[in-house]
């Protein structure tokens, strides 16, 4: 069987002594698990692990006290909680395991980041680290395939995306099913089970048109209208569906020029095959005539997952004028602009709008094909 160590485990080891609550968020079955317990296997010092799902764990931590807590704990040096979003008020009680136990740390995992970080009642602000735990990124699978093995295995990737499961699967319908299941067994699952949700029949059709709009603008108004909701409930749930991990918000880069536009966003997905499970297509790239859409699903999701792992605070935009002129991905660090357009099929005559030029003169401007996106999509 095929491993693929993640790449954000090294800096969580070196946080293990560090009296702190270490988060680490992501969907199901995007490897949190198997993560902690590659954690566990080199620990060396004494820890104890918890599955936030046992409903033992959950009525023990449950009485927050401190003596209660220090029976728990014991001698164990960490604390290994797995889905603990399942627990209760689970973010006041890491803050008083970590406050009233200064040898203590914690690793808690979670599915989403709203009962672990904004439903604390008092957040966790200097007593944690947080690390996202995506689908597996093109920089960890680098170690494991040579560079025309990364060539040939782009096209799958494209249609079945990067979950850790699907590198054992061999057909293309095992994959198939396999997001499937996920999609609807899961991470519906897990979304569904978050209070306020009025019109949890529309997730789904709301998510759907999001997977037809990938890099496309995104009108709110339109979408309640196609759904029968309103504009705000509209947003809600789109932020909902950000904070589990399943889409990504990039909004318009603008620095108020007349001429630019402001208030538009597009959404993409984290992972290309949760986004085709959802419109239930799966066809190879040269049947399809979304494959620019794909494209660009896939560089983006690529880039947001390099970016946070290897710690380089970039904010991402795309930008358009009212003069249709567009840019697919603008990257902004210590007030430098840099700019991408993404083609499939490389195109040599792109050039970087003389509008936004103009306007940006210091900026750089890149076409990301098959020819060299590979330096882009690591970083």
């Amino acid at each position: 069987m095929k491993v693929i160590n993640r790449i954000i485990e090294p800096q969580i080891t070196n946080l293990l002594e560090s009296n702190k609550v270490i988060l680490i968020l992501g969907t199901r079955r995007v490897g949190k698990t198997f993560l902690i317990n590659s954690i566990q296997k080199n620990y060396q010092s004494k820890l104890l692990f918890l599955n936030g799902e046992d409903f033992d764990v959950q009525e023990v931590i449950k009485n927050r006290s401190t003596s209660n807590y220090k029976r728990l704990i014991g001698d164990n040096r960490l604390i290994i909680i797995d889905e603990a979003q399942s627990i209760p008020e689970i973010g006041m009680a890491l803050k008083l395991l970590i406050d009233t136990n200064p040898n203590l740390t914690i690793i808690a995992t979670g599915s989403s980041s709203l009962d672990l970080m904004n439903k604390t009642g008092e957040p966790l602000t200097g007593r944690q680290y947080q690390f996202n735990l995506y689908p597996l990124s093109q920089l960890e699978l680098m170690p494991t395939e040579n560079f025309l093995e990364t060539k040939q295995n782009l096209e799958e990737r494209l249609i079945f995306g990067s979950y850790p499961e699907l590198i054992n699967l061999v057909s293309n319908d095992d994959k198939r099913n396999y997001l499937q299941q996920l999609v609807q067994s899961y991470l519906l699952k897990d979304i569904l089970s978050f209070g306020g949700i009025k019109h949890s029949d529309k997730i789904v059709s709301l998510l759907r048109l999001i997977a037809y709009q990938v890099g496309s603008e995104v009108s709110y108004n339109e979408l309640g209208t196609q759904l029968g909701m309103s504009r705000l409930t509209v947003e809600s749930y789109l932020d909902l569906l950000s904070k589990v991990f399943i889409i990504y918000k990039l909004p318009s880069y603008s620095t108020n020029q007349r001429k630019e536009v402001t208030k538009s966003s597009k959404w993409y997905f984290f992972d290309n095959g949760i986004r085709n499970a959802i419109i239930n297509d799966f066809r190879i790239p040269t049947l399809r005539n979304d494959i620019g859409n794909l494209w660009e699903n896939y560089l983006v999701s690529e880039r947001i997952k390099s970016n946070k792992y290897l710690n380089k605070t970039k904010e991402l935009y795309f930008w358009r004028n009212y003069n249709q002129q567009e840019i697919d991905l603008i990257e902004v660090r210590d007030g430098m602009i840099a700019s991408f357009e993404f083609k499939y099929t490389d195109n040599k005559k792109v050039k970087q709008p003389l509008s936004f030029k103009t306007l940006y003169p210091e900026s750089t401007f890149e076409v990301i094909s098959r020819d060299n996106y590979l330096d882009f999509v690591v970083g």
